[in-house]
């Protein structure tokens, strides 16, 4: 295996358009990267702070009460029962884990690594330090027979969309036809908006209606940084097929890839209470509220967008001519190139910025110029 040449890190490619938006006279409204802007909830922080007495090593796999708490969290959130303790893994949050995923399951040269095509980079990024080579691709028909690994976003980043239970089971059944790996990123599963998902989780891969019970090859991604406005303590897990979490915690022993004690304490906590993830997703409703009818009254189209922290939107002209238009009104958003070659005319705006910077974004809208031929 050896590492290819990585991309540089495109999110550099905004800092002029950011200063642009900076020069505005309310300020910028940066919708682009969706880091969350609200508190920590007081119940996790607590924890954190009772479990700072953290002077043994913490272990690779979690404590029992943490891998008790992610095994309960999956039947009650999920509708996934029958997991057991050896089917769960915390990780430091979950991008390490897709970065590295490839590489802890052994693929390299030759083995081909499939992902959405408007996809988050870093599923490219991580076939790249296998070694392996990325494909982009939603149908399952073309999936190459070299496929060894495959990753499905659903809800979508950044488009939001919501997989059904038999566009997942058809790929599950493509995935074992090859002998592949299928990994479910569900990060934003609990922020649903439209249609059935308003007020029910988005289905999993490791659905019983899915994979009839045998999880084997199948495994779950899941991250407490949006539901829990968790992101600067890396909390994430996985759960699936036992023999897979096993091989992936023998290589995590050794690399010493391990989730600090206060933050597994932390986790707890959240995984235990889903009074402020419901609190937290009617916040981002009410953003949502706000910032969707500016958007359309302004001339965009809205795709897909029925679930997660995002708005895929597009006026029909080049992204960056849409990221130039926005920064002449205060407004950063995120170019549909980042995430592959199959959005070139799209931006991603996130919900995550404050009610009064929505309101400002949303005002600002009416006042984007007019376009030229």
């Amino acid at each position: 295996m050896a590492l290819q040449q990585l991309p540089d890190y495109p999110w550099d490619l905004m800092a002029p358009y950011a200063e642009q938006a900076s020069r505005h006279a309310g300020g910028i409204v940066d919708l682009s990267i969706g880091s969350p802007v609200d508190a920590t909830p007081e119940l996790i922080r607590d924890a954190l702070r009772d479990a700072t007495d953290a002077h043994a090593y913490p272990t690779t796999v979690g404590t029992p009460a943490l891998r008790q708490a992610i095994v309960d969290w999956f039947a009650r959130r999920r509708g996934v029962d029958g997991l057991t303790l050896d089917a769960v893994l915390p990780t430091i949050g979950s991008k390490e884990l897709v970065a590295l995923l490839a590489f802890l399951l052994g693929l390299g040269e030759g083995d081909a690594v499939v992902h959405p095509v408007a996809a988050y980079p870093t599923y490219a990024v991580g076939a790249a330090i296998a070694g392996a080579t990325a494909v982009a691709s939603d149908d399952p028909a073309e999936w190459p027979a070299n496929t060894k690994l495959v990753w499905l976003n659903s809800p979508g980043n950044p488009d939001g969309r919501v997989l059904s239970v038999d566009e997942i089971r058809a790929a599950l059944a493509r995935a074992r036809e090859l002998g592949a790996v299928l990994v479910g990123d569900e990060c934003y599963a609990e922020l649903g908006w439209e249609g059935e998902w308003s007020d029910t989780p988005t289905p999993s891969v490791l659905d019983p209606r899915v994979t009839d019970g045998d999880t084997a090859g199948v495994l779950a991604i899941y991250s407490l940084s949006k539901q829990s406005n968790l992101a600067g303590y890396r909390a994430a897990f996985l759960a699936g097929d036992a023999s897979l979490v096993g091989r992936l915690v023998t290589v995590r022993k050794h690399a010493g890839l391990m989730l600090p004690a206060p933050l597994q304490a932390a986790m707890i906590a959240a995984l235990g209470d889903d009074a402020h993830v419901a609190a937290q997703k009617e916040r981002y409703r009410a953003r949502r509220e706000v910032l969707l009818p500016a958007i359309r009254a302004a001339g965009f189209r809205v795709d897909h967008s029925e679930a997660g922290l995002y708005l895929w939107i597009t006026e029909g002209r080049d992204a960056w001519t849409t990221i130039e238009r926005l920064a002449s009104v205060g407004i950063l958003a995120g170019p549909g190139v980042f995430y592959g070659d199959g959005a070139p005319q799209h931006v991603r705006l996130s919900l995550t910025a404050t009610d009064e910077r929505v309101a400002a974004a949303a005002e600002r809208l009416s006042a984007l110029p007019e376009l030229q031929g």
